[in-house]
């Protein structure tokens, strides 16, 4: 996973934007503009890329502080091209950070590639202090069969053609639906959440539930 996320870095960004016709942008403010940050605070976005949620955080929460943090050193090397500045390489599943460190984390992308999603959940709640937030964005499965079916091929047929038009190889990006395979629906997450000890959490649905917002609020 690591090797090819190496591989599409340079064309991250642009793949994001355009196989999601620019509403890819939308939705990460949407994302920052209803997280209810404190004054001055310290986020996380994790599995940042580039860092996209640093960016939007530090333009729409003025004072705030962002850590980003990714597994693939080639996305944080762009990311501080970017002038994010705090960017630690460090994998979801062992943050080196203490626990209640940030007010909220942010996430895009990232739930798929984590190799055990309840763990990962867990992490992102320890480093969090309590009241505090998390946000996510990411890809879900429809609880609807004949939509999930649906949904799948639509984003293998996507990948494909960006893989081709982009790195000349139609697999590069068909990692997107291959990942939602065994994934859970916008609904199963949150009621994942809950488990974990958040105890407010809300939800925008995008795509027929294939795209899903969550904003949730860790229990004191």
């Amino acid at each position: 996973m690591r090797a090819m996320f190496h591989a599409i870095a340079p064309r991250y960004d642009f793949f994001t934007r355009a196989a999601s016709y620019g509403m890819d942008r939308r939705w990460k403010r949407a994302g920052v503009k209803n997280a209810s940050l404190p004054p001055r605070a310290l986020v996380l976005d994790l599995a940042a890329g580039t860092g996209d949620f640093t960016l939007l955080v530090e333009r729409q929460s003025p004072g705030s502080r962002s850590v980003a943090v990714d597994l693939t050193e080639r996305m944080l090397v762009l990311a501080r091209e970017r002038h994010v500045d705090r960017a630690v390489c460090a994998d979801a599943l062992k943050l080196p950070f203490a626990d209640g460190t940030f007010d909220c984390v942010f996430v895009g992308y990232g739930l798929r590639n984590f190799p055990d999603l309840n763990a990962a959940v867990g992490e992102m709640a320890r480093v969090t202090r309590a009241g505090g937030g998390l946000v996510s964005l990411d890809f879900f499965l429809p609880s609807n069969r004949v939509l999930r079916q649906i949904w799948l091929a639509w984003l293998f047929a996507q990948g494909a053609f960006w893989g081709i038009l982009l790195h000349g190889r139609a697999r590069i990006y068909t990692y997107i639906p291959d990942s939602l395979r065994s994934f859970v629906s916008i609904g199963e997450f949150s009621s994942l959440l809950r488990r974990s000890g958040y105890s407010i959490v809300a939800t925008r649905r995008f795509i027929l539930g294939g795209i899903g917002l969550h904003w949730a609020v860790k229990g004191e």
